[in-house]
């Protein structure tokens, strides 16, 4: 297989991998209470979906190795911490609800079967695709993501060019934030910093040798493939749930929306292509993430054979048991989880991708532990009453939209880095 063959093959594999149930589901809904301005929300939902996991990306692209080197600058032990809580999170809720959205909105209108029943076969399939490793990718990119992607443009294509006569109004009070807030649901940035360590294993495991540069390189157009991809899919469905927003009734779930217009755009036969969709883009993505999970462990554990194939046995029973929830439940209780961990994730992302002599050990020490600072209040709103930190969000800019962390961050980075030029210029006087 030649390089540009086979960039477009790893491309097309990382756009299946990203793609699965948070981006079918919640585009549509963020359109529909958009109304016109869709293209303010699809900015911010943009910026937290695409632009941040291509940041991951490039960051894996610098880094080469595995999740673990992102955080080794602040410390070995952060890393770890880190490592785990990543994989708790992504092992608990966005694997498992794949099979949740696979089964209501493939599975249970057709069939009528328990969820249970769903989940298992979901992940014993799954773990069928994880054991073959060295095919994944491959697989992924060469014969499940062109249906996928040509399904979601025949129904972003018809809807655009067929809008409903009248738009309803937009709900939201800041667009741009509601959808950089929404993006935290699709775990994009999480899938980045797991995806992009897919991908070098890949590389690492076939035949051809490569260069360091030429590594990078190839996730980076790669990368850019499929965050394309990505922003073509989110844009489209933002846009088309915004155009159909006046036919469907105030407060339609987000299964219903999307279901509805498959229905309108694809007519009788877009529940059937939207079963195929679901089913395909939550499958591919379920993989994925047992897969980077699994590779993590198996890296980490070298001197156990079996770490892989324990980790993946595990993940699949942790995606059956919380599987079978409904949908909105686990999409609720994810809320706190991301805003405890996005934040340092975004910056550990950035930190990665920035030159080195702007990111010492010093630089991410000092970062992370205050973006994690101002953090806690976003962390805790979704726990305690609003009321309860009045008092403390006044002071923080940007708090009362769950973004109290970023000014914090960016002021860190900047005082420390001017601390340490001083430093240096001392070093040379003397």
């Amino acid at each position: 297989m030649n390089k540009t063959k086979e960039t477009f093959v790893f491309g097309f594999a990382l756009f299946a991998g990203f793609f699965g149930a948070g981006n079918l589901i919640l585009p549509p809904l963020l359109g529909f209470n958009s109304g016109a301005d869709w293209w303010l929300v699809a900015l911010g939902f943009i910026i937290s979906a695409t632009i941040i996991p291509m940041l991951a990306l490039l960051a894996h692209a610098n880094v080469q190795g595995t999740m673990y080197d992102f955080g080794k600058k602040v410390s070995p032990v952060f890393s770890l911490f880190f490592c785990f809580c990543i994989f708790l999170i992504v092992i608990a809720l966005p694997a498992p609800r794949t099979a949740a959205v696979t089964h209501e909105m493939a599975i249970a209108p057709f069939f009528g079967t328990s969820s249970l029943l769903t989940s298992i076969v979901f992940f014993v399939l799954a773990f069928f695709f994880v054991i073959n490793r060295n095919n994944v990718l491959n697989i992924l990119g060469k014969y499940l993501t062109p249906i996928i992607v040509v399904i979601l443009l025949i129904i972003i294509a018809i809807g655009i060019a067929f809008p409903a006569v009248e738009m309803h109004a937009s709900t939201f009070e800041l667009p741009v934030v509601s959808g950089l807030l929404e993006g935290y649901q699709t775990y994009d940035a999480i899938a980045g910093l797991l995806m992009g360590g897919v991908v070098l294993v890949s590389i690492n495991n076939s035949k051809k040798t490569m260069s360091f540069k030429e590594k990078k390189v190839m996730i980076f157009k790669s990368g850019l493939i499929a965050m394309t991809g990505l922003f073509i899919i989110y844009a489209g469905l933002i846009a088309v749930g915004a155009l159909h927003n006046s036919e469907f009734n105030e407060g339609i779930s987000r299964a219903d929306l999307l279901s509805g217009l498959a229905s309108k755009t694809l007519g009788s036969t877009g529940s059937v292509f939207l079963s195929i969709l679901v089913s395909l883009a939550c499958f591919t993505t379920a993989v994925a993430i047992i897969v980077s999970v699994a590779d993590f462990f198996k890296a980490y554990f070298k001197q156990y054979e079996k770490a892989y194939l324990v980790t993946a046995i595990i993940c699949c029973m942790v995606g059956i048991g919380v599987g079978q929830m409904d949908v909105k439940y686990i999409i609720d209780i994810a809320l706190p989880a991301l805003m405890f961990i996005y934040p340092i994730c975004i910056v550990l992302i950035v930190l990665n991708v920035i030159p080195e002599k702007w990111a010492s050990s010093f630089v991410f020490r000092a970062v992370v532990l205050v973006a994690f600072i101002f953090s806690i209040p976003d962390f805790l709103g979704f726990l305690i009453s609003a009321k309860e930190l009045a008092g403390i969000n006044k002071f923080i800019p940007l708090a009362k939209e769950n973004l109290g962390w970023v000014l914090p961050a960016i002021c860190t980075f900047v005082l420390v880095n001017l601390y340490e030029s001083m430093i240096r210029k001392r070093t040379t006087q003397l």
